[in-house]
């Protein structure tokens, strides 16, 4: 009993003590607080990740891509069995993008277009609850809605055919006045119009930049946004081939074989990065600025799928946009019709109908074993036969993965450097409390104290300092996490800084999850080191001597 009696009066008489206490505290908060901000990041991360990504994907590298679909998904169920819940076929290939933008330039911007079957591709990934519209979301269509896209965003109130018939009666118009302008002639004692082009070279309003509406040109818009008719929708056909909409010939270029006013092309889902740009507001809330939005017109060219690969292009009408809160996927990624791909690229074969795709999806039922499945499928089609490369969405994105975990175990390490300086701390005052308790040793141990008896007292002393700092500074770190979010506010309203920046992160708020078993393992290295920095000065304590220790006495 005196064991404890006299650790709890070191612990209570001791200033020196209440300084180990706080930097084994310090530690433990800052190990919660880095752990849960880290653990919230990589289960967003992988939340997503997975979300966009399905379960395995086996992709074709030949130039031509994988043969007969279909008899690869009948051998793929045949081999795999009902682990296989879903399952798609995708052509991916890298492609060029040209965009109007609404001053009436051109911006190019290169792109991952992606050919999706919309029947089946959702069934393998979260693709329909990352687009805008929510029509979209429960039932995906390449057709062009009219309007309802989405409410927080003001930019996007008119997207859709009520945007499409409104530019088109702006560009109209404008042709009209450009044409109108290059009839002028000037006098003969002055020089050219600055609005009429030089007379040796045909108009061409293509290239020429948009200017602001004028006001004359208000009510056009209006009357053309508010005669929508959603009915008369209809998809491009393959007379219309490669003809640009916005290419004006003769009086009226909107009449003819297709009508802009009343038809699209095919429909085209963009990654919200690739046609907008996010920037931060005064208020502190970030706003996205497009340069095109549902109801405009791009052009797409990528390369044929042949041994000597030629250039494809065509017009493709915007018909959403796809936000699935990770850049690389937002700002490169596009989704089109499965078969529009396939016919451009010449993955058809018109003798049989035979079709082509560079890749095969599926999603595997819950619990199912991802690498048994991906070893199965390796062992059927096997590297030295088939051309195929066959992983999972962990192998898909394992440098990222990799570099997220070396990170973690980087930043604990630094950290449980904080909890090891305190242990320093502690080693240093049980020292000094064994050299100015030298003579209170002594005499213990001629009372008959035993050597174990006086080195559980430093023992206890160090796991007593050990138990209140990590208990203290779990707390500390909870509760921090708890209000970490209120927390950065406060900051950024002292400093003027964002702490959290949404246009990098694409967070509302900063994400926390809070594991039970690593604040446990925390808390026990912290009771652990204090302990072990106690182990040394109870040694020598419990060596001494009580005749050396009371001979100065």
């Amino acid at each position: 009993m005196y064991k404890l009696l006299l650790a709890w009066r070191y612990l209570r008489t001791r200033y020196i003590a209440l300084a180990s206490i706080i930097s084994v505290t310090l530690g433990v908060a800052t190990m919660v607080v880095v752990n849960s901000v880290m653990a919230g990041f990589t289960n967003e991360m992988h939340k997503r990740l997975h979300a966009i990504l399905s379960d395995v994907v086996i992709e074709c590298h030949d130039s031509r891509g994988m043969p007969d679909p279909e008899w690869h998904i009948d051998e793929i169920k045949r081999v795999v069995g009902d682990d296989v819940e879903h399952i798609t076929q995708v052509v991916h290939v890298p492609a060029m993008a040209m965009i109007k933008t609404p001053n009436g330039r051109s911006m190019t911007r290169w792109i991952n277009i992606v050919g999706i079957d919309d029947a089946t591709y959702d069934q393998v990934s979260e693709f329909t609850p990352h687009l805008i519209h929510p029509q979209n979301r429960s039932s995906l269509s390449f057709d062009l809605r009219d309007g309802g896209y989405d409410p927080s965003r003001p930019e996007l109130e008119k997207a859709g055919w009520p945007h499409r018939l409104a530019r088109i009666a702006y560009e109209r118009a404008l042709t009209e006045q450009w044409q109108l302008d290059a009839s002028v002639q000037p006098p003969a004692d002055s020089g050219p119009l600055e609005t009429a082009p030089p007379s040796e070279e045909p108009f061409d309003p293509t290239t020429a930049p948009l200017p602001t509406a004028p006001p004359e040109l208000a009510h056009e818009l209006d009357a053309a946004t508010d005669t929508t008719d959603g009915s008369q929708v209809t998809t491009d056909t393959a007379a219309a081939g490669t003809e640009n909409p916005f290419q004006l010939q003769g009086e009226d270029a909107y009449v003819g074989k297709f009508d802009p006013t009343k038809e699209q092309h095919t429909g085209i889902i963009l990654g919200i990065s690739i046609c907008s740009q996010r920037q931060k507001m005064p208020d502190g809330e970030a706003r996205d600025f497009f340069y095109c939005q549902p109801g405009d017109d791009i052009q797409v060219a990528f390369p044929t799928a042949s041994v000597q690969p030629t250039i494809v292009y065509d017009n493709f009408t915007v018909v959403d946009l796809y936000e699935s809160k990770m850049s690389e996927y937002d700002s490169t990624f596009a989704f089109a019709p499965l078969s529009k791909l396939q016919q451009m690229r010449g993955m058809v074969d018109e003798g049989t109908g035979l079709t082509h795709v560079t890749s095969i999806q599926m999603k595997l039922r819950d619990g199912a074993d991802l690498n048994m499945v991906r070893d199965k499928l390796r062992e059927r089609f096997p590297a030295n036969m088939f051309p195929y490369s066959i992983q999972t969405w962990r192998d898909l994105q394992g440098p990222l993965l990799a570099a997220v975990r070396l990170e973690t175990t980087i930043l604990n390490l630094l950290l449980f450097l904080i909890i090891a300086v305190a242990g320093f701390g502690i080693l240093a005052t049980f020292f000094m409390i064994v050299v100015e308790k030298t003579r209170d040793i002594g005499i213990l141990k001629a009372l008959g104290a035993p050597s174990g008896g006086v080195m559980s007292i430093f023992l206890s002393y160090g796991f007593s300092l050990g138990m209140v700092g990590s208990g203290v500074g779990a707390f500390l770190g909870l509760m921090f996490v708890w209000y970490i979010n209120d927390i950065a506010r406060l900051l950024e309203i002292f400093t003027g800084e964002p702490v959290f920046d949404p246009t990098i992160y694409y967070f509302s708020q900063i994400p926390t999850v809070i594991q039970p078993v690593t604040i446990i393992w925390v808390a026990i290295g912290a009771i652990f080191i204090a302990v072990m920095a106690s182990v040394l000065p109870a040694i020598r304590a419990a060596r001494l001597h009580p005749v050396e220790a009371l001979r100065y006495e």
